[in-house]
């Protein structure tokens, strides 16, 4: 399957439309535009099983890029255009692109990007030429629309950032199959979520991150119509699950939150009853968050918990989260197992390592040390993630290991404090993390994006305070907390978490 197919049998119907702008790009219009990208790659001598980068908003021509590297055997990285010049700079270099597509809305973090990068790639434009860039449109324009005689799949290369060091691009194997092979990740989202008739998908994150951008790719290699928000805002992508009759769509748990602090009447204004399926991950979901999404849209909330390494993959429906709440599934690729600081395997219900044996082969690029330090001697793979397994089987996520705050002793997770105080009516995101303590080892300290319209106040911060000792045994309570404008969190969900740490500690008190 792929999607010269679709555009043979249906080429005007939309593979994807972009809002609020309203592009529209037709099956017929993708494929073609693909054949003569791929043509293009080739002319500037990017060869099957070399790298292409795209430093991309959401842009009608990103999915373009993506489908020409797809069909020609290349590996294709998609960029951040959140990232510094340096950071940019590096992952081009990193990967090694021959080519790197960006467009004029980020002119000024390619242009220096460009000047800081060292290996040699051309850059291309996509609308308008611009000094030092060559143009992508004048690229196509000298193609013909024949597809490449030796079409293959090709694979993306994306840079996981981790939790400390640069980031390392997630290398699968390329395996040069006939173009029209589909991957594996095509037959887990179609035997978990897609459903007969017609399917409309919304996606509502940037596309150069792992989730939106297999899964758009998914659901246009299967024929239907994505519907691609330009930027996320809350009550806009309630319109256009109303607008377009979404049957699929795709989350975060901080959209989540968004979502249900609008006011009641704006969330009742729209018709959600077409949305058979809506997907969460990338981040814990707070129970209380979960549980009331699902008491709003109803028994469509699925979750999945993997990485972009793709070493391991679990589902949970809403029927069996109901039963089993808190959980990210049961595996459907990979065996998970539960590993404690020495290697053993820990009792049911234990919190420890979770690895997975039998998951999809990877490797970071560049970095042979980083690939072995994420397997133990039995080749079993990890992420770096906290959690246990109960009697049915089912994973529960307590944290990511190098955020478990060590305090007197014993152990705090995060994720339990954020879930709980992203709850109170003042704050609209949350972090938390250790600092130091010199009797306790490390205390734990909270900081507060508050809801639009408050001020920070010492007040505030001991009500908040307050809020958690109510809830939860004292020692996992925050002993602070700071406020920030704006917490460093990805569109995607990910908090940049170690940013923050980093500037508390020391805390400021003992600065």
């Amino acid at each position: 399957m792929h999607i010269g197919l679709v555009a043979a049998h249906d080429p005007e119907r939309p593979a994807y439309i972009l809002i609020p702008s309203g592009r529209v790009v037709t099956f017929g219009e993708l494929d073609r535009a693909s054949i003569r990208a791929a043509r293009a790659f080739r002319e500037a001598g990017v060869s099957p099983g070399d790298h292409v980068a795209l430093l991309m908003e959401n842009h009608a021509d990103f999915f373009v890029a993506c489908w020409a590297a797809q069909r020609s055997g290349l590996y294709y990285t998609t960029i951040s255009h959140r990232l510094k010049a340096d950071e940019v700079a590096y992952i081009v270099d990193d990967c090694g692109a021959k080519v790197v597509l960006t467009t004029p809305a980020q002119s000024e973090l390619a242009i220096a990007a460009k000047s800081k990068a060292t290996g040699g790639a051309r850059w291309w434009m996509t609308d308008d030429a611009q000094p030092g860039f060559d143009s992508f449109r004048d690229a196509l324009a000298r193609q013909s629309d024949h597809a490449l005689p030796d079409e293959t799949e090709g694979v993306d290369m994306l840079y996981s950032s981790g939790t400390t060091g640069k980031p390392k691009g997630v290398k699968i194997p390329l395996n040069r199959d006939p173009w029209g092979t589909v991957p594996t990740v095509y037959r887990l989202v179609k035997a978990l979520y897609m459903r007969e008739g017609e399917m409309r998908y919304l996606s509502t994150a940037p596309l150069y991150h792992a989730a939106p951008l297999r899964y758009n790719m998914v659901f246009q290699r299967h024929g239907c119509t994505c519907v691609i928000m330009e930027s996320f805002d809350a009550e806009a992508a309630l319109g256009a699950i109303e607008r377009h009759r979404i049957t699929h769509s795709q989350w975060v748990p901080t959209m989540f939150v968004k979502l249900l602090k609008l006011p009641a009447e704006v969330r009742a204004r729209y018709d959600l009853s077409s949305l058979v399926v809506a997907v969460h991950a990338a981040a814990p979901c707070p129970q209380e968050v979960k549980r009331a999404m699902l008491a709003w849209w109803g028994p469509v909330v699925y979750e999945y918990y993997s990485g972009t390494e793709g070493n391991g993959f679990t589902a949970i429906s809403p029927q069996e989260w109901l039963e089993n709440p808190g959980s990210v599934g049961r595996p459907i690729l990979g065996e998970p197992h539960v590993l404690d600081d020495e290697g053993n395997e820990v009792v049911t219900g234990e919190s420890g390592t979770i690895y997975f044996a039998n998951g999809l082969p990877f490797a970071y690029h560049n970095d042979p040390a980083k690939s072995a330090a994420a397997r133990n001697d039995r080749g079993w793979s990890t992420l770096g993630d906290i959690g246990y397994l109960n009697q049915r089987g089912y994973l529960f996520l307590t944290d990511r290991k190098a955020y478990t705050i060590i305090s007197g002793g014993v152990n705090v997770y995060p994720q339990e404090i954020e879930d709980l105080l992203v709850l109170h009516p003042a704050v609209a995101d949350v972090a938390v993390f250790g600092v130091p303590n010199e009797e306790l080892g490390e205390e734990v300290k909270a900081v507060v994006e508050l809801a639009a319209g408050l001020d920070p106040s010492a007040e505030l911060a001991a009500e908040l305070i307050a809020y958690c000792r109510e809830r939860v045994a004292n020692f996992k309570c925050p002993r602070s907390v700071d406020f920030e404008p704006q917490l460093p969190r990805h569109p995607t969900g990910k908090l940049y978490k170690r940013l923050l740490r980093d500037r508390y500690w020391p805390p400021r008190s003992q600065a």
